[in-house]
């Protein structure tokens, strides 16, 4: 990825820059960045930073593991901050929270979906390691059919539920749905995000 055009000695070798979460659209941190953080950024594709107390520059997670993973970058109007869209992995603070904010911050409506995202790296682990004793260790062990099977009869219970229990019944319900949705899609390798864009275009072509 190519760094932006700025203006250096304009901002007098530093820009502020605004992380966000690429999928939940969370506010993780700001941070300041000069040319060879944003040139770093840039290249290896892990947002770095220049610390102005201890000056120099660092990459976020260098001793953590906790690396930002860049996906755009995007001068704001003015040339004078930086919007860094990036995919955390593990908490972005070093106090161990989500945001530099902590687990209380105020939340856009997007930002109470994140735990699908969350949930969905989970699920996504557990197809790789397999753990035993383990639900979903369980479920890939029976196969994608049994998977299916599982979406169709959560789909089912979803239903019953909205028509013949309580606003509580039919929320677990959902939930369940949900879980064995995101395991099926990523047992046949596909993401929510493709989900999501599908019905974005479907959306366009309608309102269009």
């Amino acid at each position: 990825m190519n760094a932006p055009a700025i203006d250096w000695d304009r901002l007098g070798g530093l820009i502020p820059a605004i992380v966000q979460d690429a999928s939940s659209g969370a506010v993780l941190m700001l941070g300041w960045m000069n040319r060879e953080a944003c040139e770093r950024t840039c290249s290896t594709g892990r947002v770095a930073f220049f610390s102005r107390s201890r000056q120099r520059l660092w990459v976020k997670g260098e001793t953590s593991g906790h690396f930002l993973e860049l996906r755009s970058l995007a001068l704001d109007c003015d040339a004078d901050a930086l919007l860094v869209l990036a995919v955390p992995h593990g908490p972005t603070c070093h106090r161990g929270t989500a945001t530099c904010w902590g687990e209380a911050a105020p939340k856009a409506a997007a930002q109470d979906l994140y735990f699908l995202s969350q949930l969905e790296g989970v699920i996504e682990a557990r197809i790789a390691e397999r753990p035993e004793g383990s639900y979903t260790t369980r479920l890939l062990q029976q196969g994608t059919r049994r998977i299916a099977q599982k979406v169709g009869e959560e789909g089912l219970e979803v239903a019953l539920a909205a028509v013949a229990q309580g606003e509580a019944a039919t929320v677990s319900e959902a939930a369940d749905l949900l879980f064995h949705l995101i395991l099926l899609l990523k047992v046949k390798d596909l993401t929510l995000a493709q989900v999501v864009a599908e019905l974005r275009q479907r959306h366009a072509q309608r309102a269009g």
